[in-house]
């Protein structure tokens, strides 16, 4: 894989399914707005170190479990 071609790819919509969350939970829970949560999920937006810390903790799951490297 070339790193300079990679994009972020997630499995937030996927975990958030097996915590039967919304996207509105999720983003209730991580202090943002449902369309920041829309636009993570849909690879438009690539969250903070901070905010993907966040969403990982409430998902019960390590950031590298959420977040990965693809392409590229």
């Amino acid at each position: 894989m070339k790193l300079e071609d990679a994009t972020l790819g997630n499995r937030l919509k996927e975990l958030r399914g097996q915590h039967k969350m919304t996207q509105a939970d999720l983003a209730a829970a991580v202090g943002v707005t449902r369309k920041t949560i829309n636009t993570v999920e849909n690879q438009i937006f690539v969250p903070s170190a901070l905010l993907a810390a966040k969403m990982a903790y409430v998902l019960k799951v390590q950031v590298d479990e959420l977040f990965f490297l693809e392409g590229g």
